[in-house]
């Protein structure tokens, strides 16, 4: 037995001792349970397809190529390699004379966390069947979860790998966010290389750089990656503001920019490659081609820069195939549709040729990638009712930790509050006010208005405080706090109205005594804290916590009566920036807990149980992938992370490319299994493409080639 496979095994003992060590903290209750919400993350059913380069496109011919579990997305076909194989339980299924799987490295959501895994897919028809062969009925697909048999050698401590993957040889070079960048708002995003037969792990990217989209060449030598180098994210939410660089992808030295501005790059041969951005001279998104030379220095000045694809069509997300010098696979948005579909760009004729829109014009198809021999383009979309399988629709989805004593979960609302008990959870619909049990049943609505937050009234049985009016709106809106008898027999008079002047009152929370409620107001023009009586509202008596022209807001009382924590722009008055604060509720001892860094965001603070800590939401560890790559999220960046009350051990609980928000603690533990709602929900897989491709320039009187 060699060293590798000593430290293995006993890290697979030790796995297995903490897994019981878990297991009996679960038995036992002891922990804590966190929920948040992820913007239209739970109605996401994303598989991967593939179609045709060389026949006409058609509803047979698009082949649905992962299993319908969880959401899939960002693959890459990779050309096998020994190492790659040697991962397989059954090495002899690919030496069958009659099969010709389908390799495929893709992004997985399963188990609650974005992992990696490595498919192995026979047959030749879309639903991927079983084959009998001879005395061996192989299954129809055999499926690796790669790397997380590394994870104690590679120091990763939760599976958080996103972006696009690619395979070099022995190697498989792919994004994680698993290290800290030690820094407010600088991305934790990095590319890193992992040894398949021995699990060795290398960062390839430097430390403080952010780096997106990596992208290995034919010959497996260099990588290229979108990046902003060391000057940083400033915010973006649309397309980023990156530059490509080029290394070495054996060690991630030799590092040059070579193409100011652009963003998703792919190798054609060693010295081509392919990306996209935004025209500074017309405004479309376009794919251009940078030109390396063969000989003499590497740097911006020495790269040739062509314009591929034609203004008139937003084109992103280029995809190329070794040696291909005849097309890319992009994916389009077109003036007049409302759907992102994937075309080839033909590199003779300077035209494109249609393919998703002629097999499902109604969906969304992302990321398109190329076989090697580029006879197949692959992507992601709805799965719709492919092979008659659909995930069941979660409640609760269970998001893998690393910490045992703690279960996290995705909840399908916002603004989720357990009450005093625990047994049962308020959420909002936007419109609506919504009440569940924590295992799914007893779903109900309980306010059919426009409404946002929820709090539990610690000691009146059902009564749930919210704020009723439009979000995201100024000071002069009509928002009001009001109060919900849930389980009120009379539905008619079950909502009372606490605040009546209409000044964008909003965020109640109760005091643990239910005395009184903080909320914020604009009543004097600018979004500040105020305390009001519980049950008769500002009538019996409203007092001024904070002062100024600035916003505070997204209060909450702590369970022990010490302190409120908020979130304001303070420091920053109109930027947009929150960070978190506390203050005593007699006004006194005001100071900031969490520096969000230039720009950044800080909030939805939640004390919990024991008021020790907060949980909130935080753009603290930056961007995790180009927004162009994803569903329109408002803000596609944004984590869940926890904080002791004097500003010490902040962990980030959430790694992904979405926007996570809205947390809360509950009252007890809550065993970390998914929960299903028992109402089935018909409009499944529905999500909007980046709103910000609905933009077209003008084009001013261009002739346009398409």
């Amino acid at each position: 037995m060699n060293i590798s496979q000593i430290i293995f095994f006993a890290s697979l003992l030790l796995r297995l001792h903490l897994s019981t060590a878990e297991h009996q903290n679960s038995n036992a209750g002891d922990g804590d349970t966190i929920i948040f919400t992820t913007l239209g993350r739970s109605h996401y059913e994303f598989d991967i397809f593939a179609l045709s380069t060389t026949q006409p496109p058609s509803v047979s011919g698009e082949l649905r190529i992962t299993d319908g579990e969880s959401v899939n997305f960002n693959g890459y076909f990779p050309s096998p390699s020994p190492a790659l194989l040697s991962l397989l339980p059954d090495e002899t299924l690919i030496q069958m004379e009659d099969s010709s799987p389908l390799h495929l490295i893709y992004v997985t959501e399963r188990n609650g966390t974005s992992s990696l895994y490595y498919d192995l897919v026979y047959g030749g028809n879309s639903d991927f069947k079983t084959k009998r062969r001879s005395v061996l009925e192989a299954p129809s697909r055999v499926q690796v979860p790669l790397l997380s048999r590394f994870d104690h050698l590679s120091g990763m401590t939760v599976n958080s790998f996103k972006d696009k993957p690619s395979l070099s040889g022995e190697f498989i070079v792919y994004v994680s966010t698993h290290e800290s960048s030690g820094e407010p708002r600088a991305s934790w995003t990095a590319v890193y290389s992992t040894e398949l037969k021995t699990g060795l792990t290398r960062r390839l990217t430097p430390s403080g750089v952010a780096d997106f989209s990596p992208a290995v060449s034919p010959s497996g030598n260099l990588t290229a990656v979108a990046s902003y180098g060391e000057r940083g994210w400033t915010g973006e939410v649309e397309e980023l503001r990156t530059d490509i660089y080029v290394f070495l992808t054996r060690d991630g030295s030799h590092r040059v920019k070579v193409v100011e501005h652009g963003g998703w790059p792919c190798w054609v041969d060693e010295s081509t490659l392919y990306f996209h951005r935004r025209s500074e001279e017309d405004g479309w998104i376009s794919v251009y081609r940078a030109i390396l030379p063969e000989n003499g220095p590497l740097t911006t000045e020495s790269v040739t820069i062509q314009r591929v694809t034609p203004p008139g069509v937003h084109a992103f997300t280029p995809a190329t195939s070794p040696n291909n010098h005849e097309f890319v696979a992009v994916a389009t948005r077109r003036p007049g549709s409302d759907y992102r579909h994937v075309e080839l760009f033909d590199l003779k004729r300077n035209e494109f040729i249609e393919l998703t829109r002629l097999v499902a014009p109604k969906s969304h198809h992302l990321n398109p990638f190329l076989s090697p021999d580029s006879s197949r383009v692959g992507y992601h979309s709805c799965r719709g009712d492919a092979n008659g399988r659909r995930s069941p629709l979660l409640f609760l989805e269970n998001i893998q930790t690393t910490t045992r004593d703690l279960s996290l979960f995705r909840i399908d609302g916002s603004f989720p509050s357990f009450s005093p008990g625990g047994d049962r959870i308020a959420y909002v619909k936007m419109p609506g006010v919504f009440v569940v049990k924590p295992d799914g049943s007893g779903q109900r609505e309980v306010y059919k208005g426009m409404a946002f937050s929820t709090a539990w009234d610690p000691v009146r049985p059902g009564i749930v405080y919210s704020s009723s009016g439009p979000t995201f709106a100024t000071e002069r809106t009509e928002v009001d706090v009001i109060s919900i008898d849930v389980d009120a027999a009379d539905k008619s008079s079950s909502v009372r109205r606490l605040t009546t002047n209409g000044k964008n009152n909003a965020f109640p929370w109760p005091s643990p005594d239910g005395k009184r409620i903080v909320f914020r107001s604009g009543r004097t023009g600018h979004k500040n804290l105020y305390i009001m009586d519980a049950e008769k509202g500002e009538s019996g008596g409203l007092w001024r916590l904070t002062e100024g022209a600035w916003t505070d807001t997204m209060c909450n009382w702590s369970p022990d009566g010490e302190w409120i924590a908020f979130a304001s722009d303070r420091e920053s008055p109109g930027s947009g920036s929150f960070e978190l604060f506390l203050i005593h509720p007699n006004g006194t001892g005001l100071r900031k807990l969490i520096q969000s860094g230039t720009g950044g965001r800080t909030n939805h603070p939640i004390f919990s149980p024991d008021s020790k800590s907060l949980v909130f939401t935080s753009d603290y560890a930056g961007i995790s992938a180009e927004p162009i790559s994803n569903p329109h999220h408002y803000q596609p960046y944004g984590d869940i992370f926890t904080v002791k009350l004097d500003g010490s051990n902040v962990r980030r609980l959430t790694h992904n490319s979405y926007e996570d928000g809205t947390p809360a603690w509950a009252p007890r533990f809550i065993h970390p299994n998914n929960v299903e709602l028992q109402r089935r929900n018909d409009s499944r897989c529905s999500f909007e493409d980046c709103h910000w491709l609905n933009k077209y320039p003008t084009l001013k009187g261009r002739k346009i080639s398409c």
